[in-house]
């Protein structure tokens, strides 16, 4: 079985290619084009030209690269949310035009819950997933044929925190990078710490952390300080929620999980409580189609496929809505 997928929630338009053989799952492609900013942030309705303008070439790349014919597809999956319904759209419209042409099915999938079934590459099994993208932070665990948010920002994700933070600064997008290089050289300054519960919340430090730039605190410090206190804010959140549902083992997924100084935040916590640290490679964390084509290739298993012309986007879905009938 052969499933393409198709990832444009937000600044990446993606095209990934899963296989299955012999039982085993395989990714034989995970091709994309990202849309990036010299100043200034994400306008959605740039995104989605820029999706629109290199739509083919990716698809052809993901071709190239797994050997793969179109007619040998069996489906095509599709994130149809959560994202920027400009964005969305422009997947969407370019998973029907496909679908029709090879008269397949379409499988909806559900971009936060695909960052979490990727992560099962890694080998955990029941895990508690800490969530950190762009425009979601949540902390996520499977109960009862759904997977339940157990913790969530009250405001704004942590990568659009940090990204607002580094288009203030002059900084263009995405921010993260830039801001992790420059917090290498940086000390630490006290920020607000809000957390409540398994909740987080953003917007009072990135307040903050604008004043102080601002006054001309040096930005590598407050690069260092907003990762050390937002990081431990979320992993405070993950922490509660692994002795909240008495599990060990942690996974993490989202853009901003490829932060090195996250990963060995989580580490250290996992290592404190004895429970197992899992994360995916880089390619899995940010936003992609590869496992977008991995949980569609699920989904479709599960005869939880459609027709093109019922296929539309979700741009508010949560992870919650979502009826897991796939094993």
């Amino acid at each position: 079985m052969i499933i393409l997928g198709v990832e444009s929630t937000a600044h990446t338009f993606g095209i990934g290619i899963a296989k299955k053989e012999n039982g085993k799952i395989e990714i034989i492609a995970n091709c994309k084009d990202s849309y990036t900013t010299e100043k200034g942030g994400i306008v959605p309705v740039e995104a989605a030209k820029h999706h629109a303008a290199v739509k083919g070439k990716v698809l052809q790349d993901a071709l190239d690269k797994s050997g793969i014919r179109l007619g040998e597809i069996d489906a095509i999956a599709f994130s149809h949310g959560p994202g920027l319904a400009p964005c969305l759209l422009e997947g969407l419209k370019f998973t029907k035009e496909l679908a029709l042409k090879l008269s397949r099915k379409i499988v909806p999938v559900n971009h936060c819950i695909a960052h979490l079934e990727i992560g099962k590459l890694t080998g955990c099994k029941n895990p508690v997933l800490l969530y950190a993208s762009g425009a979601n932070t949540q902390i996520i665990s499977y109960a009862g044929g759904k997977y339940r948010i157990f913790g969530e920002t009250l405001d704004i994700g942590i990568g659009n925190f940090i990204d607002s933070f580094a288009r203030h600064c002059g900084i263009g997008f995405p921010g993260g990078p830039k801001i992790s290089e420059l917090a290498k050289h940086g000390k630490y300054v006290e920020l607000p710490y809000s957390i409540k519960g398994m909740d987080v919340a953003f917007s009072g430090l990135l307040t903050n952390l604008e004043q102080k730039y601002d006054r001309g605190i040096k930005i590598e410090d407050l690069a260092f300080s907003l990762q050390e206190t937002a990081f431990a804010m979320v992993i405070e959140a993950a922490e509660r929620a692994l002795a909240h549902l008495n599990k060990d083992e942690l996974l993490l997924g989202g853009g901003v999980a490829c932060n090195s100084r996250l990963q060995e935040m989580a580490r250290i916590m996992c290592n404190e409580r004895n429970a197992e640290f899992f994360c995916p490679p880089n390619e899995f964390l940010v936003d992609n189609a590869g496992m977008i084509a991995y949980l569609g290739l699920k989904m479709f298993e599960a005869k939880c496929s459609i027709e093109p012309e019922k296929a539309n986007i979700n741009p508010a879905e949560r992870t919650d809505d979502v009826a897991v009938k796939w094993g």
